[in-house]
């Protein structure tokens, strides 16, 4: 945490409103299964309004759900899969999700220098990644490169398939 704020990068908690607020995080990311535990309205009351508050989701029905909790973003995925997680949602619900989502929606979970174009080209501007980037040979190469590839895609010079 020292070192982001450091270096003026956000900082979140995932899954631990109370440690967020102990450690004064920058906000919160909660998984659905930490709802149960903890629901965005109240992970808003104990961080206040100044603090980020993250919600993941893996169905159009989630995302229609998270439009109605006090929260800043929304995580859509997995996309494909991961080390770490196989089941996965695919691309066929991007655009749907993009056009009901109430707040920002940032595509998670498997993306990488292969299947980012696929995701790209159906509307997805905010695409978040851990692999891509930790695992690659050259990491400020591959950062650049996914960084490329999604302004490329902001400014429309990656066609999308309507």
């Amino acid at each position: 945490m020292d070192l982001c704020k450091k270096n003026n990068v956000v900082f979140i908690i995932n899954d631990d409103p109370i440690l967020a607020k102990k450690i004064d995080a920058d906000g919160v990311h909660l998984g659905q299964e930490d709802l149960k535990l903890f629901t965005a309205d109240e992970a808003r009351r104990l961080l206040g309004r100044d603090k980020i508050i993250g919600l993941s989701a893996g169905s159009v029905g989630e995302v229609r759900k998270a439009g109605l909790a006090a929260i800043d973003y929304i995580g859509f995925g997995p996309v494909f899969r991961t080390t770490v997680k196989e089941k996965c949602i695919g691309t066929k619900d991007v655009e749907k999700v993009l056009k009901i989502a109430k707040r920002p929606v940032f595509f998670i979970g498997g993306i990488n220098l292969t299947n980012i174009d696929e995701l790209l080209t159906k509307g997805a501007e905010n695409i978040a990644v851990i692999r891509a980037i930790s695992e690659a040979d050259d990491v400020r190469a591959a950062a650049a490169e996914l960084k490329n590839k999604i302004e490329e895609a902001r400014c429309g010079k990656i066609a999308r398939i309507r």
